[in-house]
């Protein structure tokens, strides 16, 4: 092999290596700050370990918004449901306008040693016709609502409501 071609081969495995460093940095970094989506009735069957940040989405259950303010810092305590689980959910700070009573929302934090999640950040729905995609994608999975029989039920009416089997 000449001179010229061993050079080149140094240089086209420098290359190689540079570009496979660089990507497995990138899908590091990536990784780490990847968030699941988890309905409560997944949360409850998958019990993730505390700290293991994740979005919790579902919808407030009515007459579960409890808040609090201590030293100028509001903190809210309420329950996140798919119409078949819930989860206790503590958010400190201010929430968002259109935060409240049978809302669809997505919570953004990790799960509690103690069994509640605490989130970090509230997103609530910002239109009458919008409902996040795998909120809706979890109301139409635990059979509280099918999209051909019109828009989902209002989340007050939930406890009333019976889950339909397939067979009937």
């Amino acid at each position: 092999m000449t001179p010229r071609k061993k050079r080149r081969l140094y240089l086209l495995l420098a290359c190689g290596i540079a570009v496979g460093s660089a990507t497995a940095l990138s899908l590091a970094a990536f990784s780490s700050t990847l968030t699941f989506f988890l309905g409560p009735r997944e949360v409850l069957a998958k019990d993730p370990s505390p700290g293991m940040d994740f979005r919790l989405g579902g919808i407030v259950q009515v007459g579960s918004v409890n808040t609090v303010i201590s030293n100028g810092t509001p903190t809210t305590n309420f329950r996140v449901t798919d119409g078949q689980a819930s989860i206790p959910v503590t958010f400190t700070g201010v929430l968002p306008d259109l935060f409240r009573e049978g809302q669809g929302i997505v919570a953004i934090g990790a799960m509690t040693s103690g069994g509640d999640f605490s989130a970090s950040e509230v997103l609530a729905k910002h239109g009458s016709s919008y409902m996040p995609k795998d909120v809706e994608e979890n109301l139409k999975n635990s059979g509280k609502w099918n999209p051909k029989f019109g828009p989902p039920p209002d989340a007050s009416t939930w406890n009333d409501m019976a889950v339909k089997s397939s067979g009937s």
